[in-house]
């Protein structure tokens, strides 16, 4: 399993273990309550999931990268929602 693989599954276990659902999670990462996570509060989410501090920035930003739909540069919360499903499936 590859360096990508095992992050997101560190993510996933997070995710399934410590909340009841991906909105728990969402709150209790989104530190200044905007509705939205941006770049910090997604490095402490891979954080508290075990990722490699040398990672964090360039995970985060790949996720946001990746998921960011509204173009402003954070996850809100319909868009952490995908993520996380997609996760579900494949883990």
């Amino acid at each position: 399993m590859g360096a990508k693989e095992n992050i997101l599954r560190d993510i996933h276990t997070l995710i399934s273990t410590k909340f009841n659902s991906p909105e728990d999670a969402f709150m209790a990462f989104d530190k200044d309550k905007d509705g939205s996570l941006n770049k910090d509060e997604i490095k402490d989410l891979l954080k508290e999931a075990g990722v490699n501090s040398f990672l964090r920035g360039l995970v985060a930003g790949e996720m946001i990268k990746g998921y960011d739909k509204s173009g402003d540069e954070k996850m809100n919360k319909e868009e952490f929602k995908v993520a996380i499903a997609e996760l579900n499936r494949d883990y």
